[in-house]
């Protein structure tokens, strides 16, 4: 496994936090460090020994053959996994083992490989539950639906909305999700983890399975992110 950046970097001096690319697109400074990671599973190593960084507003690709630890790397930096050996330093201090939610609410999104929606609901619902962390309201004032309840839904619905347009899928937003094709299915799980407000996107081989028209339907969604947000993603 090995890190790529974004192509069409320009070379910089180690002193330096800002970065202007080729096309030109801005990357600030380091916003994570993953320090000599070892990861096991029993007498499996999935990882080991593997340091890389991740600097703010760029494209960091993830790159192996299958089998390489690439889905467990992004499982590491997400929270799902804990590695045995390494650290995780994010904005400059290192990061104690958290659970997936914790890292959610430092702005870390992510989409999975095998596609993880609820199909028996609607695309607008499933990309409303990626809302879940700015949902502060009371159990109360959601159930009567009032002032601060009231105030969330309707901010919440808004970026929905939001990303369901900016993603192209307004036409199909009341469509049951296990009624879409794979590729549509796909973009919806995107737009599920953009609704977040993510600083730092996830996208575990966010393109398999994928015929050539989608795949470069969602090389175009993904250079737009990155270039309309600003949004970090690996």
């Amino acid at each position: 496994m090995s890190g790529g950046a974004q192509g069409g970097m320009a070379m910089q001096d180690a002193g330096q936090d800002v970065t202007v690319t080729a096309d030109g697109r801005t990357i600030g400074g380091v916003v994570m460090e993953m320090r000599n990671i070892t990861l096991r599973f029993g007498g499996v190593v999935a990882i080991k020994d593997i340091s890389f960084d991740i600097r703010e507003g760029e494209i960091r690709a993830i790159i192996g053959p299958n089998g390489a630890g690439k889905s467990s790397m992004l499982n590491v930096i997400s929270g799902f996994y804990h590695p045995q050996e390494g650290e995780v330093i994010y904005r400059g201090k290192k990061r104690p083992p958290m659970k997936p939610f914790q890292v959610a609410r430092q702005g870390i999104a992510r989409t999975f490989q095998n596609i993880a929606l609820f199909e028996g609901m609607t695309v607008l619902d499933n990309v409303m539950t990626g809302r879940l962390n700015h949902m502060k309201a009371s159990i109360l004032d959601q159930a009567i639906w009032w002032g601060k309840a009231q105030r969330e839904e309707v901010e919440n619905r808004r970026k929905a909305e939001e990303v369901i347009d900016f993603l192209e899928i307004q036409n199909i937003r009341k469509t049951p999700v296990g009624r879409l094709p794979y590729g549509l299915k796909k973009r919806v799980e995107l737009a599920r983890a953009l609704v977040a407000d993510p600083k730092i996107l996830l996208l575990d081989e966010p393109m398999a399975g994928m015929n050539v028209e989608e795949k470069e339907d969602m090389s175009r969604f993904i250079l737009d992110v990155n270039d309309e947000f600003g949004t970090t993603i690996v």
